[in-house]
């Protein structure tokens, strides 16, 4: 199944996402749908980085759309389909000279394709793993059901009540005529106007009793509406606000529009007894009649309620993003973004009716640049809602806008003028922070980040001013929204301890520990150059570009400190490594140690120097991970990999992922270009050797923290090396090659002459070259950690 059909087979909810995302008009979606296992089968993101690649789809993507306007010239019902695509191809040929644009273009699509698919299928694990989902919010919404259910039958019910007042009313309104028509006796008379007394004090009993269902009635709405606007609104914005930094909550407004138009259209019900309670005074009065002291006050509470209800209906359904921007809330000027409003009372008299106008800082010159001006209508809505969809807004360059701080409020405005009321209706997005360059969205988003982790109040546009500083709890959690965004599963515990340890030292609970604006963005990390948040940015872009897979399914255990690394794999057979995060590269880096045993049994950790998007860019984890080799002494390329923490064999772990080039490791002789090989000896100065003794350990972990890691093998274990490390090594290794090579030789050699030629570098004695720290051993290039040029990996 192509990914174009599964999203035609998503919820509602998502199905309307992909409906807004081919709204726009950088690629038609009827292309996107006639042209789908093509366009899927293809590598966008190569051509937008490879101009021939990017021509050579261009033109085929030219003579698809030929063969499909062919394809309907010969069907009947196809005309309008034929006139389409012929613009459509006319549309395209601007891309002529730079047909990367294009295929950018294509690619950004299909990722944001991706990410619909992905938040569809994450909303349904979660809706899976609820055995018992939300207990106390789905009493609230049957509650709500329960008391709306109760309003609509009490309408019903003073509808039959009021046609028979009228008829009351008419029934003594007759006799009453007839009295004073009729020639009768004075007893006759008398009798009559007992009658019409009583009558008179039924009817009168009954406007009363009328009067007083329609406030009880009012007291029930002020009741519900309460519960609508104060709490399920409220936790709708909530859900929303941290929605937009990566919480999978789910932001839909299908139960709010029912709701809402429900009470609205008993409160406009109501207002039409009260006019029909007018006109019925109008017909006929008496002394002390209730409806003309009572009735006033009734419909000013009707009034109020049903300005409130509406006042409140109208809400930003989508905040304001950029198409290919870093996120929600962050714009850039000259950059389109686009906004959607909602009205959540739905009635189709109004369709196309209201004006909604648009303006930025509504009292600051600030303006927006696009169409200011859109009608609420029911067309730009799947389910039909009263929907104005603003995609194409652009913020004006000439404002001094670097502040990344600054916060500004997008305000909508319309007008209401339904059935006798007049209701002015304006709503904001939440603050937004505008930018002039891109080199700014890092630290916009931050900002983004922070103010919708703690700030409920949208108006606060000063909230930077005096930023509160986050609990742990509130800050580990936004972190583990932005892993779940960018790669689909987000912190556990172990990962998040490891973040608190780094930040707040060890402690026995971090739920009273607090991290300051301050400390999360603007101070660097402890013996580094970059902030706690450009550090982590830099591995959710690793993540989200590179690694997002391996995340997902748990391959790369990420946050794990030296020192417990160390721990975890001295507990392990031979081979068995782990995948974590660097913490000492700024845009993200990943790195790889490993366990190995010595021949009495002594074990080290390994380690590699960090790979980074520029390693990935090249070659994918998985494929580096299969082709890695290092040399013993006997000159074999041995891949020192062979399982997974804990005990996961590497091919079964990553076989899924390896690319069609990679195979079997090749043998010695036979190496090729997708195979990373590097001639190491054990103790060599290159090698980190992990014999970390206890002080060190303790300094970083307590002693406890580990120790119930079981063995994975008896004492005679590390003697015994798998099958993809059985050789042995040399006592003395170096010393057959010390005076194999003069210092004066050349040993500038390129990454691509050495993998194509691995031979290269035989017998060279590694202890002329420059020795490494501790920390790190094997680049992620192979080759410039040994003074060689640093050649990027070429696939």
């Amino acid at each position: 199944m192509t990914q174009w059909e599964r999203l035609q087979q998503l919820d509602t909810v998502y199905s309307q996402r992909a409906f807004d995302l081919y709204n726009r008009d950088e690629f038609p979606m009827e292309v996107r749908h006639y042209l789908a296992h093509w366009i899927e089968g293809q590598d966008w993101e190569r051509a937008s980085r490879d101009s021939s690649q990017a021509a050579f789809l261009f033109q085929v993507l030219l003579e698809n759309l030929d063969n499909q306007f062919s394809r309907f010239a010969q069907e009947k019902d196809s005309f309008l389909l034929q006139r389409n695509f012929r613009r459509y191809k006319q549309n395209f040929q601007k891309y002529q000279e730079e047909p990367y644009t294009l295929a950018t273009i294509i690619n950004w699509f299909l990722v944001k394709e991706r990410e619909i698919l992905n938040d569809a299928e994450l909303a349904q694990q979660v809706q899976a793993l609820q055995v018992q989902p939300a207990a106390m919010e789905l009493e609230s919404q049957r509650q709500v059901e329960m008391s709306l259910k109760d309003l609509k039958t009490k309408v019903e019910v003073m509808e039959h009540s009021i046609r028979c007042l009228e008829e009351q009313q008419d029934e003594f309104d007759f006799k009453y005529q007839t009295h004073l028509m009729d020639s009768c006796t004075e007893e006759e008379k008398k009798m009559q106007v007992e009658g019409l007394q009583k009558m008179l004090n039924a009817l009168d009993k009954c406007r009363r009793n009328f009067l007083s269902d329609i406030s009880a009635m009012l007291d029930a709405a002020d009741i519900l509406c309460s519960a609508l606007i104060d709490e399920e609104l409220v936790d709708w914005k909530r859900r929303q606000q941290k929605s937009c930094i990566g919480a999978p909550d789910d932001t839909s407004l299908e139960h709010l529009e029912k709701w809402f138009t429900q009470i609205i259209e008993c409160m406009f019900q109501l207002q039409k007894f009260l006019q029909k309670l007018d006109e019925l005074v109008g017909k006929m009065t008496y002394d002390n009649d209730p409806i003309l002291v009572r009735k006033p006050p009734l419909k000013s509470r009707v009034d109020t309620l049903l300005t409130h209800l509406i006042k409140s209906s109208f809400v930003v359904e989508t905040q304001p993003s950029m198409p290919q921007g870093r996120g929600p809330l962050v714009l850039r000027t000259n950059v389109q973004f686009s906004v959607k409003v909602r009205l959540l009372y739905k009635v189709s008299e109004l369709n196309h009716v209201m004006k909604v106008t648009v303006s930025v800082n509504k009292f600051r010159k600030f303006n927006v640049l696009g169409t200011l001006s859109k009608a609420l209508n029911m067309a730009e809505s799947m389910n039909g809602g009263m929907v104005a969809d603003f995609r194409h807004l652009v913020s004006p360059s000439s404002l001094s806008l670097s502040v990344t701080e600054e916060l500004h409020r997008i305000t909508f405005q319309t007008q209401f003028d339904y059935q006798g009321l007049s209701v002015p209706l304006e709503t904001s997005s939440l603050p937004v922070v505008v930018v002039s360059n891109s080199s700014q969205q890092q630290s916009a988003w931050a900002s983004v980040l922070w103010f919708n982790m703690l700030c409920s109040d949208p108006k606060n546009v000063k909230f930077f001013e005096t930023s509160p500083a986050a609990t742990w709890p509130q800050f580990g959690e936004m972190l583990s929204w932005q892993f779940l965004s960018c790669g689909k599963r987000g912190l556990d515990s172990d990962q998040l301890e490891t973040l608190a340890i780094k930040l707040f030292g060890k402690q026995q609970s971090y739920d009273s520990c607090k991290i300051s604006w301050t400390k999360f963005s603007k101070e660097n990390l402890p013996d580094t150059n970059f902030t706690l948040w450009v550090w982590l940015d830099g591995i959710l872009t690793l993540v989200k570009l590179y690694l997002s897979d391996l995340w997902s399914d748990g391959s790369i255990m990420g946050f794990v400190s030296k020192g417990k690394e160390r721990l975890l794999l001295k507990k392990k057979q031979n081979g068995t490594f782990l995948l974590r995060f660097s913490e000492s590269i700024k845009d993200g880096g990943i790195t790889f140690s490993w366990v190995q045993y010595a021949n009495d049994g002594t074990p080290s950790v390994q380690t590699v120097k960090p790979f980074t998007s520029t390693d990935l860019k090249q070659i994918a984890l998985p494929d580096i991970l299969c082709n890695f080799r290092i040399m013993v002494a006997e000159n074999i390329p041995v891949n020192p990999l062979c399982y997974l923490y804990p005990n996961t064999p590497k091919d079964q772990a990553f076989g899924k992922y390896y690319s069609e080039k990679t195979g079997d490791p090749p043998s010695f002789s036979d190496a090729g270009d997708d195979d990373l090989l590097l001639q190491v000896f054990e103790k060599s100065p290159m090698l980190s050797s992990s014999t970390t003794d206890d002080d060190m350990l303790n300094s970083i972990l307590d002693s406890d923290s580990e120790c119930t890691v079981p063995d994975a093998f008896p004492p005679t274990a590390p003697h015994t090396s798998p099958s993809c490390l059985q050789h042995n090594f040399s006592e003395s290794p170096l010393d057959i090659f010390a005076d194999a090579l003069s210092p004066d030789i050349d040993v500038n050699v390129t990454l691509h002459e050495f993998i194509n030629s691995p031979n290269i570098l035989n017998g060279i004695n590694l202890r002329m070259l420059p020795e490494e720290s501790d920390d790190f051993v094997l680049d992620s290039g192979l080759i410039q950690d040994l003074g060689y040029p640093n050649i990027p990996l070429t696939p």
